[in-house]
């Protein structure tokens, strides 16, 4: 094979590939089965409009790779502009689905910004990082990148989309800690939420604080980093009750259901119980392809978004979830070594935050369908239908290849 834009094809990792590869391939074929005994014609062709997707998204793919690591330092604040400019415009001109707006709609395309956001935030993190003089611990570094996550993280929560604002977070955590921040320091910036949390029930909250108390005097954090997590924790766990009256009722009912979905299992809990029915009938080698009851009988709603692993449950069962998790397992396995051996710490640091994006939206997606997470909107990454974030996810795999081939360059 030649090459193109100074990349030799043979040499890229394509083991990498294929697994990205066979997981969309399994997402075509389970949006297939999903609704293909569906009475509304066109969802039985959303199957074909994957396979067109996933052309897309196997393009983007070429791209990204063909063009070389200087050009994403170049652009990386550029795209964060851009972004921020998308997540403001879809807000007052997106188009509306379900009560949220989301989407820019161009004839039979929509886009969805906070997809593309994630990559700009995820760039724009990476220059930052590697370009900083400060030390991992420096107020100034942790703020400035936060202020770089919270910005876009505010206006998709104005969408609202709680579960995508959260993959925002989650990434900063992780690349505070790929960039040297020690494990105490991460525990005390996320300490508030545990206080948040724990503060629903007054006994919960004294035996954490009492904890907290212990690990600031064992692990003696600088003195002013031990009284602003002090004081943190105080203010939000005193703010748990003014924050809970400020969630919206669905919000509200998301969290009720998910620690008992019986409370209202004919409508906010229907979609977790038929999801658990779904994947417990599969057993261990499922009812075959197209013939999973609650697939064929449309007792599982929305099952080909993002309730795909539902229909993967049952039909093929706890091997064929085995199967997916461990083409999942191989590319966060690759990608964290990719991300340990770039020289570069832009490379590196963008290797390392496509594993976290991954890996998330992975975990939380399937712990969604088995009843173990909240229901967050979050689809399964290269199963899910939809093509804003097939392509999206394609993208990082192209970034993740692309920093493997470069690894020896600084």
């Amino acid at each position: 094979m030649g090459s193109f834009s100074g990349i030799r094809w043979a040499e890229i990792d394509w083991k990498l590939f294929g697994a990205a590869l066979l997981l969309s391939l399994i997402g075509i074929g389970l949006i297939f089965s999903a609704q293909y005994y569906d009475d509304n014609p066109t969802a039985q062709t959303f199957f074909l409009k994957q396979l067109v997707w996933l052309a897309a998204a196997l393009f983007a793919f070429a791209i990204t790779v063909s063009l070389p690591p200087r050009f994403y330092d170049f652009v990386a604040y550029l795209s964060y502009l851009l972004a921020l400019i998308l997540l403001v415009g879809v807000i007052f001109v997106g188009s509306r689905q379900t009560g949220a707006a989301r989407w820019f709609s161009l004839g039979p395309i929509s886009f969805q910004p906070s997809e593309f956001a994630k990559l700009a935030v995820l760039l724009a993190l990476a220059r930052f990082f590697a370009y900083t003089k400060l030390s991992p611990e420096s107020v100034r570094r942790l703020a400035f990148s936060f202020i770089l996550v919270i910005v876009p993280a505010a206006l998709i929560l104005r969408q609202p989309d709680l579960g995508t604002s959260l993959v925002y977070f989650i990434l900063l955590f992780s690349l505070w800690f790929f960039s040297g921040l020690s494990p105490l320091y991460l525990i005390l910036i996320v300490s508030p939420i545990i206080s948040m949390v724990a503060a629903f029930h007054w006994l919960a909250w004294a035996v954490y604080f009492f904890l907290l108390l212990v690990l600031l005097l064992v692990g003696r954090p600088r003195l002013l980093v031990g009284v602003l997590a002090t004081v943190a924790n105080l203010a939000f766990g005193m703010m748990t009750p003014l924050i809970w009256n400020r969630l919206a009722d669905y919000q509200k009912m998301r969290i009720l259901i998910f620690l008992d979905p019986g409370r209202d299992p004919q409508r906010a809990g229907y979609q977790i119980i038929q999801s658990i029915i779904s994947i417990g009938s599969g057993g261990i080698f499922g009812k075959g392809f197209l013939n999973g009851s609650q697939t064929r009988l449309e007792y599982l709603p929305v099952r080909h978004t993002d309730f795909i692993f539902s229909v993967l449950g049952e039909e093929f069962g706890f091997l064929g979830g085995v199967i997916v998790i461990g083409l999942f397992a191989f590319i966060i396995f690759r990608g964290m070594q990719i991300a340990v051996r770039c020289r570069s710490t832009f490379m590196g640091t963008i290797a390392w935050g496509v594993v976290t994006i991954i890996f998330f939206q992975m975990v939380v997606n399937i712990g969604m369908t088995v009843g173990l997470m909240p229901v967050t909107g979050l689809p399964l990454p290269f199963v899910c239908y939809g093509g804003t974030s097939l392509v999206f996810f394609w993208v990082l795999i192209g970034l993740l290849i692309l920093a493997n081939y470069h690894w020896q360059e600084y």
